[in-house]
């Protein structure tokens, strides 16, 4: 059949979209039958003979229109802050219907602030005051456009680092309006470097911390508390972006981070980091430090721009109230942490018996299964090169096409290839969805 043939075949939009009962607005409907029929027609002019059904594909096109794009994954990865799957997994909470006090005082029957449902307990678990801003790149911003717009920031050069999707320090100092200072080498920064660079114009000492790399060897940098001194003896504060927020001392489950509570003794003016890293929340941006600080970050017209809404500002508060009573089971980033290997052993074996020939119903005979040692990631851009031990489901086969098809079910599962193998790791497996693992298993096999 030629191409004019073939033109002439094709239906009329209005031919179309009266063919399809799908249940959307005639607007719709007309819209995506216009585009499928130019879809087919670029499909004649390349010469294709082999063409789809119009009706149909607008059907699988309406109906994808209808389908929630945000859905519920397994992470079988192992990797905890799984920054494509949405970082920290929330705790679960019921978010409000309809309205809501967000900004209004019920004691007094007047405007109250968004902040309220979560500064009180922000300040009781940090011993300082305390704002949120919608992510940890706006609070880095923030803080800098407050403190040191129209002057200078002093960094070290060993922290301008880029710290993911392309955001750099450099370029966020540039456009909250500071000038960059850079002091020092990349591997070693000495008090020193930073007395020297002061002068009339500097308005800000900045650390950073580096939670996505490490430099290792004849490295160096002052300690917090030099820096501090510095600062106070110049009547300058000390920023420190400190990226992955750690609470509480983790080093008893193999995660060796600084913790914001040490950053603020050490005297530390201002200290920013993430709401959805291991403090084990929704993405958010949280600044902590001293009350005249926070205070005139709250007056930046900038603060109104970067604020949280109220899907947010519900997450973080039940988030915070978990963390204050250290209801560490409640929260998913830190019953990850604290799940002991030999309990993911236990589940992982259940799992394979259950695939085993001779349950019921029947196990698949097909699947390679093993039970092997790894590790787990903290993942998230923080603890570089610290792993948790693990035990892995490891399936042999074709490892792409297993892939391919787990992430294609429903709920999709997300798992890793390594050294030609599948693997599943149960630590980022909620306890519940092991059921759902095995479901999907058995489909794999089939």
């Amino acid at each position: 059949m030629n191409s004019q043939d073939q033109f002439r075949l094709l239906p009329s939009v209005d031919e179309l979209a009266s063919s399809i009962t799908d249940g959307f607005p005639r607007d719709v409907v007309v819209d995506v039958c216009r585009e499928v029929l130019e879809q087919i027609r670029g499909l004649i002019r390349a010469g294709s003979n082999v063409l789809p059904d119009p009706a149909s594909l607008v059907r699988h096109r309406l109906a994808a229109l209808g389908r929630p794009s945000l859905r519920r994954v397994i992470n079988a990865t192992g990797v905890i802050l799984h920054t494509n799957l949405g970082r920290a997994p929330l705790a679960s909470h019921q978010p409000s219907t309809g309205y809501c006090n967000l900004e209004y005082d019920l004691a007094t029957g007047k405007r109250g602030k968004r902040d309220s449902h979560t500064s009180g307990l922000l300040e009781r678990l940090l011993g300082a005051p305390a704002i949120l801003v919608n992510n940890g790149a706006a609070a880095v911003f923030l803080a800098l456009n407050e403190l040191a717009g129209g002057g200078e920031a002093i960094i070290s050069r060993g922290e301008l680092i880029e710290i993911g999707d392309g955001f750099r320090i450099p370029e966020i100092m540039s456009r909250s309006g500071a000038a960059l200072v850079e002091v020092g080498t990349t591997n070693r920064t000495r008090i020193e470097d930073y007395r020297q660079a002061i002068t009339l114009k500097t308005r800000l000492l900045m650390r950073v911390h580096p939670s996505n790399f490490r430099i290792q060897g004849f490295t160096g940098r002052p300690a917090l508390e030099e820096l501090a001194g510095l600062g106070r003896q110049r009547g300058i504060p000390l920023y420190e972006d400190l990226g992955s927020g750690c609470l509480s001392d983790l080093s008893g489950f193999g995660i060796v981070e600084p913790t914001i509570a040490q950053s603020l003794k050490a005297g530390v003016d201002l200290v920013s980091f993430s709401g959805d890293k291991l403090l084990g929340g929704p993405q958010a941006g949280i600044l902590t430090g001293k009350p005249e600080i926070i205070q005139r970050l709250r007056r930046n017209p900038l603060f109104r721009a970067l604020r949280l809404d109220k899907l947010v500002t519900a997450a973080m508060e039940t988030t915070l109230r978990l963390l204050l009573s250290q209801n560490w089971a409640a929260v998913p980033v830190h019953r990850m942490i604290r799940q002991h290997a030999d309990l993911l052993r236990v589940r992982a074996e259940q799992i394979v018996r259950s695939l085993a020939p001779g349950t019921a119903p029947p196990g698949p005979p097909a699947l390679d299964l093993r039970i092997a040692e790894g590790r787990s990631l903290l993942g998230g851009g923080s603890t570089p090169e610290q792993t948790l031990p693990t035990w892995l489901i490891s399936i042999g086969g074709d490892a792409v096409a297993m892939e391919k098809k787990l992430r294609l079910g429903d709920p999709p599962i997300i798992a890793r290839i390594d050294d030609g193998r599948l693997l599943l790791d149960l630590r980022t497996v909620e306890p519940d969805g092991d059921t759902l693992v095995i479901a999907a298993l058995r489909h794999l096999a089939s």
